[in-house]
């Protein structure tokens, strides 16, 4: 019997309840209505739930699932979508970012001279985000207090390095299973280059995207260009959700709202850097392709995930800012009283204040304890923390990304991509790092199966001379 992740409707209702109420929707009569038929809640960490329901059950949670869609939001004014919107809503922002000897910039209106990054230190990024997600591949799924057991009992904690099986007593392995799927490849024992991710996917992806259409590209690219070049299996949550919804033929934006729950989780987060990468110095710019990108997918605090990460790359990737600069030009793109921006705020102060960061991912994990460790704010804010608290070491902000648990790689990969552009070149990183992943990555997207990371910057580079869209 198939049971197919993250489509079947059964278990969808239980996310979208979940995600009515986080977004200002009043659920609770519906609720009763699944769990008086007999309706179960969401699995808790995987996709799919073990048995395949009733006929009715499947067509009432369908059912269900338009109602809530349909329900009001009391967070609808502070929260759009709509660019124009979003842009409206982050202008004092961004006027308090200006005034504090922030650069300002605006799609198609870059400052001049034209800010510009290196090959060298895109080369960097790619590393970082191949050694991040690679740390959190296999400890992905499980909880924070796993995590800390599994490192502690190996001599890796705090942690420091690739996580190992080597000396791991057998009745820790047996009560906390690595990830089954990235065990064989992304332990330190077991790494051989970098074995395939959607968190490297995406960004190969969007290099496709640019190469084909450049940066005037359209939501319904990225849509054509998913079905040409992304396998469906390959697709998770949000992105499996709206892949499904463009083959029953449904359009883009409604892709990310179509029976959708997961359209605030951090599948757009994870596409983000490309667009970062190749608008330099224009954190406008960036957040605006990022958000092309991101509504094919995701809605409101989705959407902000990936504009305010591209803000923040794009800002790093000039080499002439320190995080904090970054993280607060970040900030300007999205709207100042969305839940989001709110829990930025929240983590730079925890970051802030305290010294042991393991005290800091306590508080995140009670404040946030009400959403599924895939959704966009929670893994937002850990690692606006690990990147804060660490002052954008790479070491230390990968490991403290890794370490605060939820989605350990896409965390991982975004964190070392910031943290690698900060470090400004391959040889910066430390080797532990780097040497593992034999300069080559596997991937079932396009021809780039092998391909080198040097190579991979070098592609990115030459993106970064096409013109931005007008807005």
């Amino acid at each position: 019997m198939l049971r197919l992740t993250w489509v079947q409707p059964e278990d969808l209702l239980g996310h979208e309840l979940r995600q009515a109420a986080l977004d200002g929707r009043e659920p609770s009569r519906i609720a009763a209505r699944w769990q008086a038929a007999g309706g179960d809640e969401a699995p808790l960490r995987a996709g799919a739930s073990p048995d395949r329901p009733s006929r009715y059950l499947r067509q009432l949670a369908e059912d269900l699932l338009d109602e809530l869609a349909d329900l009001p939001s009391s967070l609808a004014d502070q929260e759009p979508t709509d660019l124009q919107k979003i842009k409206l809503s982050a202008a004092a922002e961004l006027r308090a970012y200006v005034g504090a000897g922030g650069t300002p910039s605006a799609p198609g209106r870059a400052t001049h001279p034209r800010p510009a990054t290196t090959q060298s230190r895109l080369e960097a990024a790619w590393l970082g985000r191949a050694a991040g997600c690679l740390l959190g591949k296999p400890v992905e799924k499980l909880p924070l207090h796993a995590i800390r057991q599994l490192a502690k009992a190996t001599g890796n904690w705090p942690l420091s390095t690739y996580f190992t099986a080597k000396g791991l007593p057998p009745d820790l392995a047996a009560e906390y299973p690595w990830n089954r799927r990235s065990a064989a490849t992304s332990l330190a024992e077991n790494i051989d280059g970098m074995p395939e991710d959607d968190d490297l996917n995406y960004p190969l992806l969007n290099l496709l995207l640019l190469q084909r259409h450049g940066k005037t590209f359209t939501t319904e690219d990225v849509a054509t260009l998913w079905l040409d070049e992304l396998p469906a299996g390959r697709t998770f949550t949000a992105e499996r959700v709206a892949y499904r919804n463009l083959l029953t033929g449904i359009d883009p934006p409604h892709t990310a709202r179509h029976r959708n729950p997961f359209r605030e989780w951090i599948g757009a987060l994870i596409r983000a850097d490309v667009h970062g990468w190749t608008n330099p110095g224009n954190p406008a710019a960036a957040a605006e392709q990022a958000h092309r990108d991101a509504t094919l997918t995701h809605t409101a605090n989705g959407v902000y995930a990936a504009m305010f990460t591209a803000a923040v790359i794009a800002t790093a990737a000039t080499g002439t800012r320190d995080i904090h600069t970054c993280l607060r030009a970040g900030l300007t793109v999205i709207p100042p009283d969305s839940r989001l921006t709110k829990a930025i705020h929240h983590a730079v102060r925890l970051a802030e204040d305290h010294t042991d960061f393991e005290t800091v991912v306590d508080e995140l994990h009670t404040t946030y304890a009400a959403h599924h460790w895939v959704h966009a704010i929670p893994n937002t804010a850990l690692i606006t923390a690990a990147l804060t608290h660490a002052d954008g070491d790479f070491t230390t902000s990968v490991c403290r990304a890794v370490s605060g648990g939820w989605d350990t790689d896409s965390n991982g990969a975004t964190t070392g991509s910031i943290a690698g552009l900060l470090a400004g070149s391959p040889t910066a990183l430390p080797d532990r790092w780097t040497a593992p992943l034999k300069n080559r990555l596997a991937t079932s997207v396009g021809d780039f199966n092998g391909t080198g990371f040097d190579t991979l910057a070098h592609l990115t580079q030459a993106l970064t001379h096409l013109e931005a869209a007008r807005p």
